[in-house]
């Protein structure tokens, strides 16, 4: 009789796949405080604590505490500048989780003024999830790009970018081999919360939303919102006819 040989469960040959501790990861952002902290970083942007107990309502002495159990977890992380602190979030995977989670979260408090409900509205309209355009415009963009046949769908991700694609980002003024060197996805589906449809996250929406952010088709608003200037539309629609797309 043969008998298989097996390596050892401690054997460091072989990795042993492990379940992950989702429960660790939702004590941190369940957490009223914690979770507005996180909100408030989503558009990719470093703050200081004291801007962050405002947002998330507490004192700074109860900031700091949530802080370091964020930084502790792996959510955030601290950006020293001189003999200042600024925080941030650990990077775009924690972004995409918060994106997540709000296609699955209740609704907030009902809308009490023309004020909440301009914000909200705002927010669907266009927006930052961490730093690349999301809400109807950035649905609105994956499609336009797909439409062109700038972009070419890999899979139910993943995205690659066409020869059309590349004449775009060229009169763009975009470097594609620094993108393409980047430790990042390139193009993939993001479910965008407010559209219920896949905006587009990795390192080339980054660079396409920081481009219309310097050409001045967006401005920033207060937190993650976005304004389409009236530059905007004619701008895009002029960039995809250049390019043959």
């Amino acid at each position: 009789m043969r008998i298989e040989e097996h390596q050892a469960p401690g054997d460091p040959e072989e990795e042993v796949p492990q379940e992950r501790d989702v429960a660790a990861v939702a004590r941190l952002i369940g957490e009223p405080a914690r979770s507005a902290i996180l909100t408030a970083l989503a558009d990719g942007r470093a703050l200081p604590a004291g801007e962050l107990a405002a947002r998330a309502g507490v004192s700074p002495a109860t900031a700091a505490v949530h802080l370091r159990r964020l930084v502790d977890g792996g959510l955030i992380r601290v950006r020293a500048q001189g003999r200042h602190r600024y925080h941030e979030l650990a990077g775009a995977r924690v972004a995409a989780a918060l994106e997540a989670l709000a296609l699955l979260a209740p609704s907030a408090a009902p809308v009490r003024s023309l004020r909440e409900h301009r914000d909200i509205t705002a927010l669907a309209e266009a927006r930052s999830c961490y730093d690349h355009l999301a809400g109807r415009r950035g649905v609105e963009l994956r499609d336009r790009l797909l439409d062109a046949r700038a972009l070419r769908q890999l899979d139910e991700r993943d995205h690659h970018l066409t020869t059309i694609g590349e004449r775009l980002l060229h009169n763009l003024n975009i470097d594609l081999p620094s993108l393409r060197a980047q430790r990042r996805v390139f193009a993939r589906c993001c479910l965008d919360w407010t559209q219920r449809r896949p905006h587009l996250a990795g390192a080339l929406p980054a660079a396409l939303t920081a481009r219309f952010l310097d050409l001045g088709w967006l401005t920033r608003r207060t937190g993650r919102g976005l304004r389409v200037t009236d530059d905007y539309q004619p701008g895009i629609d002029q960039w995809l006819h250049a390019a043959g797309a």
